[in-house]
């Protein structure tokens, strides 16, 4: 009741009002999230006997959540439902607690959120990381303010590259589908902004191994300095 309610109440406020919508990923998108998700990672490494990894090593393990970032680790399959529980807990616990340590939101991105405020443009972010979470990051990196809704890997039933991961969020927010764009830095968000039929906006050096010719993307960038005058190209 209080999840309609809430939607009811985005949908009222935001409807006469946006004039665009703007997805977001999270890790690796508008946060340089590596430096603390590789430590929770080699915690956990290091706690149940496994190699510990590099910094470096991010683009072969994140994307799509702590489990399959360990998994990715191993040289061989952990089958054990016990211990990938105990695994996954063990990080999400050290993780949660250690969480902006060193996280950061990439540079011109908090310029961007105020511009983007100002024109009326709606703003959330779909993440594979688990919605607690992600809220908690951007409360303490303080850009939660920015955001008309925040979903994770739990939030809804499915999530990227499932569309409706990011057509759900636009309903929410009272948004129109012809008037969206998405922002990744993977082929998880590209396959995501793809499936959704959403012009894609790709982060360079992001969380994954695939080049940026390997990703189908409308838009390259390196940062969010001077983001708007894209952004501009489609409002």
């Amino acid at each position: 009741m209080t999840e309609i309610s809430h939607k009811i109440f985005l949908f009222n406020t935001f409807k006469m009002t946006q004039i665009y919508t703007i997805l977001f990923d999270l890790d690796g998108t508008i946060v340089n999230t590596a430096p603390d998700l590789m430590a929770a990672h080699n915690h956990v490494m290091k706690k149940f006997g496994h190699t510990e990894k590099k910094l470096s090593d991010i683009k072969s393990l994140a994307g799509k959540g702590a489990w399959v970032m360990m998994q990715r680790s191993f040289k061989e399959e952990i089958k054990d439902e016990k211990i990938k529980k105990e695994m996954t807990k063990e990080f999400i616990d050290y993780y949660a607690k250690n969480i902006d340590e060193h996280s950061q939101p990439l540079k011109g991105s908090i310029e961007f959120f105020n511009w983007a405020k100002n024109k009326n443009i709606s703003m959330g972010v779909c993440t594979n990381k688990q919605e607690k979470l992600a809220i908690d990051l951007l409360k303490k990196l303080d850009i939660y303010k920015y955001f008309e809704y925040v979903a994770g890997c739990d939030t809804f039933s499915f999530n990227k590259p499932d569309p409706r991961h990011l057509t759900d969020v636009v309903e929410i927010i009272g948004g129109d589908l012809k008037k969206t764009i998405m922002i990744g830095d993977s082929e998880v968000d590209a396959n995501s902004a793809h499936n959704a039929n959403l012009p894609f906006v790709l982060v360079k050096d992001g969380y994954t191994e695939k080049t940026e010719k390997e990703i189908k993307h409308d838009e390259l960038i390196n940062d969010f300095v001077g983001f708007e005058k894209i952004i501009e190209k489609y409002l």
